[in-house]
């Protein structure tokens, strides 16, 4: 009798095609020339939030008042030890910049991690139990919606107290419905799909059924919306800082610094311009590669 050729495993059939994908959406990332440039002002921002201590030309919050409006090194008086130049009290721009992208970066990724847990565990329970849960979630989350996000944070803060800590839970705890709403949203759309009702038909609990079958068919939409509200949670944290409620005076950040230099800024131009600067390209690299990251992630765009 002749053997036939014997079919692939399915596991390695499966392996073999998510290698597929990921190798299509890598190379439509990369063909973007938007996508490679946010990417490479964001990989430069982080490597200077890593490796702040090591790259920052002085202390940051070192004060030298014979050194105090020392303008950037193009104009003229400037100094070459001091690039984008000094503050009202001697300190230098540039070393607070680079000790300031450590606070945004943290306050914007922690902040997301908060309100993904959060906004992904109620949206997978409100669209696979449906029902009164459904009901209450989804209630809740246009009750929070109907809010203003940057005044409800502002308040919390406000309350408990500017503090690195403060901020990251305060706007985690602000953001998570978004989450909940597309993902609740996918769930309703996969949950009578052919293999979640093979899946209930072996016997396959509720818990494995979300976590192995439906939550990894959601990720394409959960690494988009985290990916873009990391720049929304630094905007946010700038903002806080600006009004004086964020994380407080022991860490120097791009919103404070924009703050403190907004009454000089007929005199020492920089002092808000430079923070300013690192606030637009940080949010704008987070943007594109977001936008980009969705257009690869998605099929249907060639």
């Amino acid at each position: 009798m002749a053997i036939g050729t014997l079919a692939p495993p399915m596991d390695a059939r499966a392996g073999s095609g998510h290698a597929a994908e990921r190798s299509r959406v890598w190379r439509k990332f990369v063909r973007n020339p938007a996508a490679i440039g946010g990417a490479l002002v964001l990989l430069t921002v982080i490597g200077a939030a890593l490796f702040a201590p090591y790259v920052a030309p002085h202390e940051p919050a070192r004060q030298s008042l014979i050194r105090r409006f020392t303008p950037p090194i193009w104009t003229q008086g400037g100094k070459a030890t001091y690039v984008f130049g000094t503050d009202q009290v001697g300190r230098d721009i540039l070393s607070r910049m680079i000790h300031g992208a450590r606070v945004s970066l943290l306050v914007g990724v922690a902040a997301v991690l908060v309100s993904l847990t959060v906004g992904v565990t109620l949206g997978l329970m409100s669209g696979f139990l449906q029902g009164r849960v459904d009901t209450v979630i989804m209630t809740v989350v246009d009750v929070t919606l109907s809010f203003p996000q940057l005044l409800l944070a502002l308040a919390f803060v406000a309350a408990l107290g500017p503090s690195l800590l403060t901020i990251i839970v305060v706007l985690g705890l602000t953001g998570w419905e978004r989450y909940t709403r597309v993902v609740r949203a996918e769930v309703l759309a996969l949950r009578e799909k052919d293999f979640v009702e093979a899946a209930r038909a072996i016997g396959a609990s509720s818990t494995r059924t979300l976590l192995r079958h439906l939550l990894p068919n959601t990720f394409s939409s959960i690494i988009v919306m985290s990916t873009l509200q990391v720049a929304q949670a630094i905007l946010q944290e700038a903002a806080l800082s600006f009004l004086g409620v964020g994380t407080g005076s022991a860490y120097p950040t791009w919103g404070q610094m924009i703050s403190l230099g907004r009454d000089f800024v007929t005199v020492a131009w920089w002092l808000p311009t430079f923070p300013g600067l690192a606030i637009l390209l940080t949010v704008l690299a987070i943007n594109l590669v977001g936008d980009r990251l969705r257009d690869a992630l998605d099929p249907r765009v060639g």
